[in-house]
């Protein structure tokens, strides 16, 4: 092994940690590109690999947008154990697939993202409350589909619970990125575990990203409170446009 990889790793870690705290995911959204495209790993593995990364940060990013907006315990809770429940049997279902069609479903995800993403910015905004608009048990519900769609593709489900929260739930954008890393948290750590079980990991890449994440991920807090809601949540589709077009020209 190379020893500047280790290094670049790290590096890599800093830039990808500052990402998922800005934007409330982790990390893992734009690293499964990067290992795909620039590492040559395939789906699954670059999915696994990044989940390293992930899981410590989403941690760490929890307890930073805890600490700047209280997350209730009870909205936590439910999206938080259905989200486990359902990102487990997605990731039993993940690691067996073929990576080149996994490959262009994760592509498809990221697209529809920025479709809804963007349908989204061009609709009148919802006022947003101390409360939550919905009954909590469809928070249940919103944290077993994200956590599914978290499991198969290895980015947690924020991605998803995020915008659902601002717009069907009436929250901010920032305590909509701290709910949603909430339900991130558990639903990466079981669909790590599975991967790890199956051999879908890369750890002398995972573990210096990890550190470079842990290192950077509160900057990227910091500022997602200083912005805009309307530049965050631009910022935020043109992200996953970035990320979607990065995979497809591979």
């Amino acid at each position: 092994m190379n020893l500047l990889d280790p290094l670049l790793n790290l590096l890599l870690g800093l830039g990808l940690g500052t990402l998922g705290g800005l934007f409330g995911i982790g990390g893992g959204l734009i690293a499964i590109p990067v290992l795909g495209v620039l590492f040559g790993l395939d789906q699954q593995l670059a999915q696994g690999t990044a989940l390293v990364m992930v899981v410590p940060n989403v941690m760490l990013a929890l307890w930073r947008y805890h600490q700047r907006n209280r997350i209730e315990l009870r909205n936590a809770l439910l999206l938080g154990v259905s989200g486990l429940v359902c990102a487990w049997l997605a990731s039993l279902y993940a690691v067996d697939l073929d990576s080149r069609s996994m490959r262009w479903a994760f592509v498809g995800f990221l697209l529809v993202l920025v479709g809804y993403s963007l349908l989204r910015m061009q609709m009148p905004q919802r006022p947003c409350v101390d409360r939550l608009q919905q009954r909590r048990g469809w928070l249940a519900v919103l944290g077993g589909f994200s956590g599914a769609l978290g499991g198969l593709f290895g980015v947690g489900g924020a991605v998803v619970a995020t915008p659902a929260l601002t717009s069907l739930f009436g929250a901010t954008q920032v305590v909509a990125q701290g709910l949603s890393l909430s339900l991130a948290l558990p639903s990466t750590g079981v669909t790590l575990f599975t991967y790890a079980l199956h051999d879908q990991v890369n750890w002398w890449m995972g573990v210096p990203l990890a550190v470079g994440g842990l290192l950077s991920i509160s900057w990227g807090v910091r500022l997602a409170h200083s912005l805009p809601e309307s530049l965050l949540r631009s910022l935020f589709c043109v992200f996953l446009l970035l990320c979607a077009l990065m995979l497809a020209l591979e």
